[in-house]
């Protein structure tokens, strides 16, 4: 037995001290291969999974390294069943190879004959493989490269892809750091870019605020290709487009949008997940697009709600670097192991404690307001149907007041009021003295004024739907209210928390509140949605609506 920092237990679980002086070190040392599953004040638990030891193969860690690394830091004995476990798991990956063969073209090699025999034999795999020309290679079709992927990945024998990447149709692209506000890139930004470019291919995993635009705008200057930039909205992609003119040598022209308004094709061409996944008489009509150019480069924003349309075409475009970006790798539909087979591992990864303590992302205090219904909404939630339930008690109007209340008590911050209820965002609109909503039939160009007007002060109070969730940058909101969600997304709270983290110029703390109805499905999705909080760091503080309100 040792003093370290780590206790490592047989069920895959590791525990980290936090106070320990040697956590940092040990910290660094199992986030390649452990998956952070819950970070409170003094214990953070991370979790050894198969696919992220393969992660840590396909980045380029051995067995060894593993090992080395939990009986370093360990502080009792490992289970040796558990470093035996590994071993085998980590040994898995790269038995199967997707190679370039000089004459054939893409082929699958095997280093293991009896694992080809054993996947040749697999019903889902068999179509997708060509002609054996020799007992240890089979050709496979350029088009099946990442539906190949996916299925040995199923199948527990995920392939190392070596069969590299096109360089695509060639663009200048630098990074510009000439614009007057002294920006360079942060150190966690170039080192997140350069162990993409390392990798080929994957998922760089930021917090929001944190300047994932900035990091794909270092990979575009590595690339010095065409580039296509998938994003979840027109707001957004107009966002990037701002971003890419100020931090790079690209010009407006250069730039193009492609969604449900224009549809330009530039030699950077940024496109909605939205447009994309349109279809018309059964038929994805603008899928075309990724035909469209010889990229070099495809950057998809937001990772984690990539659309399964998309997944399927980029099972299609193995031979273009892919680039994710992403706050939270959580799917709420569990489809991680796709991103893994089809963007690629995830490469890069910071705490978001980590760069709030370097002071990049402001530091966020979050409470949880708890409600009491009346007795009239409590019998009413009580008679429901089961469907109906988790609405009628998120849209109490019990909860009215108390938004109301929040909001006066910041009356020097810009405020965002957060529901997924439309009627529930009018009635909120009409408690906050008819502040402006902007929900999913707002206009673009409504939408942008309104925005730009909170960015300038002139609004201080928006209440917005779900459609504020993901990538709008708003760094002057301080304060954000969340009224009702998407039953318990753990993705939707870390986005939501995000929009209000941007750093403030006088070095504000953030606030995040979250209103929810005791005694009911409210509560309880919302204990769900904030886990991905806790396992960041952030710790709730519970108040009472009655206090709240007493003073008035």
């Amino acid at each position: 037995m040792t003093d370290g920092p780590l206790i490592v237990q047989s069920d895959k679980t590791l525990l980290l001290e936090v106070e320990h002086p040697q956590a940092g070190e040990a910290r660094g040392a199992i986030a390649p291969f452990a998956e952070l599953e819950r970070s409170p004040e003094h214990v953070h638990t991370y979790r050894i999974t198969p696919l992220a030891l393969w992660n840590a193969r396909a980045a380029g860690h051995d067995a060894e390294q593993v090992v080395d690394a939990l009986v370093r830091f360990s502080r009792y004995t490992v289970p040796h069943a558990l470093l035996v476990d590994i071993a085998d798991t980590m040994d898995r990956y790269g038995r199967l190879q997707l190679v370039k063969h000089p004459t054939h073209g893409l082929a699958l090699v095997s280093l293991d004959r009896a694992v080809l025999e054993e996947v040749l034999r697999q019903k889902k795999i068999a179509p997708m493989l060509g002609e054996r020309i020799d007992d240890d290679t089979v050709l496979v079709h350029p088009s099946e490269r990442g539906h190949l992927k996916q299925a040995l990945l199923k199948v527990g024998w995920p392939a190392e892809d070596l069969a590299g990447y096109v360089d695509g149709e060639a663009h200048p692209i630098d990074l510009d750091t000439s614009s007057g506000d002294g920006w360079t890139l942060r150190d966690y930004q170039q080192q997140a870019s350069d162990m993409f470019w390392a990798g080929g291919s994957g998922v760089v995993v930021l917090p929001c605020g944190a300047g994932k635009t900035i990091v794909g705008a270092a990979a575009m200057a590595h690339a010095q290709a065409t580039t296509l930039i998938l994003v979840t909205n027109t707001v957004a992609g107009r966002q990037w487009k701002r971003e890419l003119i100020a931090r790079t040598s690209l010009t407006e022209d250069e730039i193009g949008e492609y969604s449900g308004e224009k549809k330009e094709i530039r030699p950077v061409t940024i496109a909605t997940y939205q447009v994309m996944t349109t279809r018309r008489k059964g038929e994805y009509r603008h899928l075309e697009l990724f035909d469209s150019r010889d990229w070099g480069l495809i950057i998809y924003d937001e990772v984690h709600l990539l659309p399964a349309p998309i997944f399927r075409l980029t099972a299609d475009l193995q031979s273009r670097r892919r680039l994710g970006l992403t706050a939270t790798l959580i799917r709420e539909d569990g489809r991680e192991g796709d991103v893994f087979s089809l963007i690629g591992p995830k490469r890069y990864d910071a705490p978001w404690k980590d760069i709030e303590n370097q002071g990049y992302i402001a530091p966020a205090d979050c409470t949880e307001v708890r409600v009491t219904l009346t007795d009239a909404e409590r019998m009413g939630y009580a008679t429901a149907e089961p469907e109906d339930r988790y609405k009628l008690a998120a849209t109490a109007r019990t909860k009215l007041p108390v938004v109301k209340t929040i909001v006066d008590q910041h009356p020097d911050d810009q405020v965002l009021v957060i529901g997924a209820y439309l009627d529930q965002l009018d009635d909120l609109s009409a408690e906050l003295d008819g502040a402006p909503i902007i929900q999913g039939s707002t206009t673009t160009k409504e939408r942008e004024r309104l925005y730009d007007e909170f960015r300038r002060g002139e609004q201080r109070v928006l209440v917005v739907s779900k459609v504020a969730n993901f990538s709008i940058d708003l760094p002057e909101a301080a304060v954000a209210v969340q009224v009702s969600g998407t039953f318990g997304s753990r993705q939707e709270e870390a986005q939501r928390l995000g929009r209000v983290l941007r750093p403030k110029a006088d070095g504000r703390q953030a606030h995040f509140y979250t209103v929810v109805s005791r005694d009911t499905l409210d509560s309880e999705y919302a204990a769900h949605r904030q886990r991905f909080l806790a396992e960041q760091g952030y710790a709730y503080t519970i108040v009472d609506a009655d206090d709240l309100l007493r003073p008035l």
